[in-house]
């Protein structure tokens, strides 16, 4: 291991200590000095020994699911709607797999054959002009698309929706296996043969619906029915996936797990959202949205918006940024995968303050949260450090004077330092000292918060702290 290898996260983030006691802020030194100080530091470190090695910070437990035992536990007058929420649930996966089976008896189908496996999100065209739109080509995508809408009304992920219509017996989900899996890991399936039918994960489900929304105006006349009404359908499976507190499963119906959370994962409650929003617009590709559903778009809009502002995270009474999920009972920061802890999350943030800032009368709640947002990633961005790949070590951060600013996609709630979680469940404050598989295997820093303070820097001229456009 080099010396830059040694050198990990920890100390680079503002105000945040470590062995090195590195505070590598461009505010507080020059290049020059910076430079000069990340040396010297190194040569007291090298001269006096090798850089003690991080500890384990931390395990990470599995998500609670959602469940009548635990909604047993919310105050009496809450229970009712969310017992409710989770008997439509239940009835709903029952209705899915009746509806399977018994197409698998009429056709006569002893073993059920998997879908194609792809990226349904890149494949499904989305940047053609208008006119494309109704065409055969489009045409035949469309109808792919509706054969592998679930009974529910939603679509899973991982499944090539541009090639061939989906037969009876095929199943409605792909192979989402995951390689490393082990029987203690998060992702391991409550049911292997029933798995993300019907998701938001990855932009299953907002993308079907935007290509049929694009089909739908591109046709005329009759051959649109069956597209508007898969749209409708879609339309009506978002309703009825959002939770009563107005966030949004990654996996509807619920399959239990760090799925039933509320998601910002992947901007997979975004995806939701925007769609929505330009549904209650009722403009452009969804004029053909009837009245009463742009309303219901705009009131379920309201009620998202209103799950984000109480699951912004608060430490020492000043609020911060949301984690990738927070549990759908008490909106506390949850974990998901082995590896994925409960915490700040710089990208899923960013994404979520750039959305708050879109909206075109924000009340001060609004203008409170993004102000707030806006302070903790610019508190929290990374200098003079980079990800370089080692040869067959693969990547490792390194010591990089004048990078940045790069963002971690985990900080520690409370110390704001970054923390990397590991395919054994453990927590830690370096990123060079987890697995090989895991250091190679995601993406633990990103660029994307700094665009959301890009458009904050003009927003925040129209939108000072305390005012609001009520």
């Amino acid at each position: 291991m080099t010396r830059d290898e040694k050198i990990g996260t920890r100390g680079f983030a503002k105000n945040q200590t470590g062995p090195l006691s590195l505070c590598l802020r461009k505010s507080r030194l020059s290049k020059f000095s910076m430079t000069k100080t990340i040396f010297l530091l190194f040569g007291l470190a090298f001269a006096t020994g090798p850089v003690a090695s991080a500890a384990i910070i931390g395990t990470n437990s599995p998500a609670l699911p959602l469940t009548l035992d635990r909604i047993a536990t919310l105050p009496a007058a809450e229970q009712p709607a969310w017992k409710e929420y989770l008997k439509h649930s239940v009835q709903q996966m029952s209705a899915d797999k009746k509806f399977f089976f018994a197409e698998m008896k009429k056709h006569r189908i002893q073993e059920s054959s998997p879908a194609p496996k792809g990226g349904s999100e890149n494949q499904i065209p989305m940047r053609h002009p208008a006119a494309w739109y109704g065409q055969p080509e489009a045409l035949r995508i469309a109808d792919v698309i509706l054969s592998f809408q679930t009974p529910a009304g939603g679509w899973t992920k991982g499944v090539n929706m541009t090639a061939n219509r989906r037969a009876p017996g095929q199943q409605f989900f792909g192979d989402n296996s995951i390689v490393n899996l082990s029987k203690s890991d998060n992702d391991l399936p409550n049911d292997a043969a029933w798995h993300y039918v019907g998701t938001f994960d990855n932009g299953a489900t907002t993308t079907q619906l935007r290509f049929l929304a694009k089909v739908v105006n591109a046709s005329e006349g009759d051959r649109a029915t069956p597209y508007r009404t898969g749209f409708f359908r879609g339309l009506d499976y978002m309703f009825a996936s959002q939770f009563p507190n107005g966030g949004w499963p990654q996996v509807w119906p619920l399959q239990g797990g760090y799925s039933d959370a509320i998601t910002y994962n992947d901007n997979a409650m975004l995806n939701v959202m925007q769609l929505l929003r330009d549904v209650a617009k009722g403009t452009g590709e969804f004029a053909f949205v009837p009245k009463a559903k742009r309303e219901r778009a705009a009131d379920a809009i309201r009620r998202g918006i209103e799950c984000i502002l109480k699951t912004q995270i608060v430490v020492n009474g000043r609020r911060t940024v949301w984690c990738q999920q927070h549990d759908a009972l008490t909106l506390q920061p949850t974990p998901a995968r082995n590896y994925e802890m409960p915490s700040q999350c710089g990208s899923e943030s960013s994404k979520i303050a750039e959305f708050l800032m879109q909206e075109p009368n924000p009340g001060r709640r609004i203008i409170a949260t993004v102000h707030a947002a806006a302070i903790w990633l610019e508190k929290t961005q990374l200098h003079d450090v980079a990800e370089k790949r080692d040869g067959a070590e693969g990547k490792r951060l390194v010591a990089a004077p004048g990078a940045g600013p790069i963002w971690a996609r985990y900080y520690q709630i409370g110390s704001d330092r970054p923390i990397f979680g590991d395919r054994d469940r453990t927590i830690h404050d370096d990123m060079n000292e987890i697995s090989k598989e895991r250091r190679n295997g995601y993406g633990w820093f990103n660029i994307s918060p700094q665009q959301a303070l890009n458009l904050y820097a003009l927003w925040a001229k129209k939108h000072p702290p305390g005012s609001a456009e009520e």
